[in-house]
């Protein structure tokens, strides 16, 4: 049963546990990165429109734009805000909107690195499955919806946990710059 504090109790005197940055047995779990995602930093300030990413992504060196790998019309990059450890997507270098106006040159190279992207995961890391897909406009749920880009989620059994849907926390065991390190290894 669980008693509940009522007016006369003496107010508890604070310990070590209740400060912040004090040693207690509770593990932390920080996720840093999220806050950008959250506040939106990456917003412009003016009434100018953004430059899109994916196109400013490409001109950065690989490491700076956790970049893996890159192909003749597309190239495969980690998400900034990753689902799992490992979620990739493979953009086309031309700022398209719609799959329908790729060129077949592009849609084979865009399935050549989905298919190359899963081998690289497997590797890497073991996934039990995949998500793979492209979400087609605002309605559809895409972030940047005026460039083509096709997501590559790797699943484990039990990696869809109370975290996310009570605590709106991913957990991700692992920093972006180090699952860049051995994927685009990997990808050669």
């Amino acid at each position: 049963m669980v008693s509940r504090r009522v007016a006369e109790d003496p107010v508890p005197e604070l310990t070590p546990q209740d400060g912040v940055g004090i040693s207690d047995p509770l593990q932390r779990l920080w996720t840093p990165h999220r806050l950008a995602y959250i506040q939106g930093d990456d917003k412009p300030d003016n009434d100018e429109p953004p430059e899109c990413p994916f196109c400013r992504l490409v001109r950065l060196a690989d490491e700076e734009a956790l970049i893996l790998a890159r192909g003749n019309s597309t190239y495969a990059v980690l998400n900034l805000y990753p689902y799992n450890p490992g979620h990739l997507m493979v953009v086309p270098y031309r700022h398209v909107a719609d799959y329908t106006d790729l060129t077949a040159a592009e849609t084979a190279e865009l399935a050549e690195f989905t298919q190359r992207a899963m081998t690289v995961v497997r590797t890497v890391s073991s996934p039990h499955g995949f998500n793979i897909g492209m979400n087609q406009g605002p309605v559809a749920g895409a972030g940047i919806a005026e460039h083509l880009h096709q997501h590559v989620v790797p699943r484990w059994g039990g990696d869809n946990n109370f975290m996310p849907v009570v605590g709106h926390t991913k957990v991700l065991p692992q920093l972006l710059d180090r699952t860049r390190e051995l994927l685009s290894e990997a990808w050669t």
